[in-house]
């Protein structure tokens, strides 16, 4: 049993203002560790990109809830997998010596990120 938990279907939040290169810096740390431990490590993370995984990551254990009907505490969940990809670039001028202009770019991310229960990665490894 898993939910998979995609801030691309939010419209609010499509793109995420940050590069994928420093979101990706925060969903390394919580990559498959109990969903309690990753929201805690988010909350004390002090990084702007940590906000909208932690947002994400409370979405996929909802979805979750909301799936299976059960409560994600009784049941161990963790994160299976997440990644960062990458949104749009805007792509801005900067006024520059001798006339010239410099290009700015202003990346946005995509975050993508899966709950699974440990207990029924038990389940399935005890019938094999």
């Amino acid at each position: 049993m898993e939910a998979v938990a995609k801030l691309i279907n939010n419209p609010r939040t499509n793109n995420n203002a940050g590069s994928p290169r420093k979101a990706r810096l925060v969903i390394d740390s919580i990559r498959g560790l109990d969903i309690d431990k990753a929201l805690n490590i988010l909350r004390f993370t002090n990084k702007s990109a940590a906000a909208p995984v932690e947002q994400v990551l409370r979405s996929a254990i909802n979805n979750w809830e909301q799936k299976y009907g059960m409560d994600a505490a009784e049941n161990n969940l963790y994160v299976k997998s997440c990644f960062i990809d990458g949104g749009k670039t805007m792509r801005r001028y900067l006024p520059a010596p001798h006339g010239r202009a410099y290009r700015m770019r202003k990346r946005t991310n995509h975050i993508t990120i899966v709950v699974a229960s440990r207990n029924e990665q038990q389940n399935d490894s005890n019938e094999k």
